[in-house]
């Protein structure tokens, strides 16, 4: 038994934030700081992101987004077996934010929620994958909520703290759902996920943890991006490539790849490193902004409303995330 991506579905909150606008507004909040003009953009090649109204919740987006993939398959929340919530972001610490989708999703099935950073959602699906295949449940829906946007530090000090802070500004919100059913062929042909957790310190967000618990500076995520993208390049380009070596493919024989993308630069070296051909990624970065964990599956999504893959194409996602933990997977659709 296999488990097959049965659909994928995304939803961006409606507010629509353009660089020079996040740039504006650190000089508002701040004490005489000001970075140079179209630095975020020129260094990113990030355009626009979303971000949500203040009332809005993960729990919210990733609601948004499995309803309207619920009604595309003409089933309701109680056709649902387990959801998995799998997110960088969280309603409250407790309980599992999985329980507040369910509840306004109208389900009544077991729920868990999965974090790993921007590869949350690859690992729930990895979960979901194991247990249908293992007899489980038979239908999944593994989903996620970003609001990120809240972890942005606007009132910067200083050029050193505005490098701290820099991977904030290409954070965007949104959600994402992808449901998955027994099936008897296709479906997630392969995957494999490694991580190098000495690298944990690079990007951090602290605050509510135990080393933090009530320290309003540990409510901003900080990170050493170049460090960051030195680990990752370090740890996942051969991964990869011999993933592709133990299934006997090439990059030339799926329709899309979905790479999870932080800057455009890095994606491009990544591109380069693997030997993707340009023609099949889905680049979403520019108008939509670093997404986290949504990032893969609104790429999928984006790529079947497009006509670029549909039943039988092979796909596959690749995801980065702090930590440093890398994940590839192989789908056939």
């Amino acid at each position: 038994m296999r488990a097959r991506i049965a659909g994928v579905a995304a939803y961006l909150p409606p507010g629509r934030v353009d660089s020079a606008a996040v740039e504006q507004r650190i000089v508002a909040g701040s004490d005489g700081f000001r970075p140079l003009p179209n630095i975020v953009e020129r260094l990113t090649g990030i355009r626009h992101r979303h971000y949500a109204d203040d009332d809005v919740q993960a729990s919210d987006l990733a609601v948004a987004a499995a309803e309207k993939l619920l009604a595309d398959r003409g089933l309701s929340a109680r056709d649902v077996d387990l959801i998995v919530f799998g997110s960088a972001s969280q309603d409250l610490i407790e309980p599992a934010t999985a329980h507040i989708v369910a509840a306004k999703l109208g389900a009544s099935c077991p729920v868990f929620d999965v974090k790993n950073a921007c590869n949350s959602f690859l690992n729930g699906v990895q979960l979901a994958e194991a247990l249908i295949t293992t007899g489980q449940h038979r239908r999944v829906l593994v989903c996620t909520g970003e609001v990120p946007s809240r972890a942005v530090r606007w009132q910067v000090r200083d050029r050193a703290q505005f490098a701290d802070a820099f991977a904030g500004y290409t954070l965007s919100d949104g959600g994402a759902a992808m449901l998955l059913e027994a099936a008897e062929t296709g479906g997630i042909l392969h995957r494999r996920f490694a991580a190098d957790s000495t690298a944990w310190e690079l990007g951090t967000l602290p605050a509510g943890g135990t080393m933090r618990p009530r320290d309003p500076d540990a409510t901003y995520f900080s990170g050493d991006a170049r460090r960051m993208r030195d680990a990752f390049l370090r740890a996942g380009p051969g991964m990869f490539l011999a993933m592709l070596s133990d299934v006997g493919l090439s990059w030339a024989d799926f329709a899309v790849v979905c790479v999870h993308q932080v800057t455009l630069p890095y994606l491009e070296t990544l591109r380069e490193g693997l030997g993707i051909p340009a023609d099949r990624l889905v680049v979403t970065l520019p108008e939509h902004g670093n997404l986290a964990s949504v990032t893969l599956p609104l790429q999928l999504a984006t790529a079947i409303q497009d006509g670029r893959c549909g039943p039988g194409d092979r796909v596959a996602l690749i995801g980065l995330a702090g930590g440093v933990s890398v994940g590839v997977m192989f789908a056939e659709l």
